[in-house]
């Protein structure tokens, strides 16, 4: 999930250097943290949030096979 993630953000921002993309996995739950440049963070989010909940979407999709619960947080 975490590669899907940084693919898709990649394509968004200017700044697809300072994409960072982190995976923790506890229990049941995998959390996703996507750090971007300060510039490119309405780019990833938005207009009222709709690229963030597509970007939720997909990755909730991609992981429907597994048990866990996927969270991604922007920051």
């Amino acid at each position: 999930m975490k590669e899907l993630v940084e693919i898709i953000a990649k394509s968004l921002v200017d700044c697809p250097e300072q994409v960072v993309v982190n995976e923790t996995i506890e229990e049941d739950t995998v959390t996703i943290e996507l750090k971007v440049a300060q510039d490119d963070m309405g780019k990833v989010i938005g207009k009222q949030g709709r690229i963030a909940k597509s970007i939720r979407t997909v990755v909730k999709a991609a992981a429907s096979k597994g048990d866990k619960k996927i969270i991604v947080d922007i920051k």
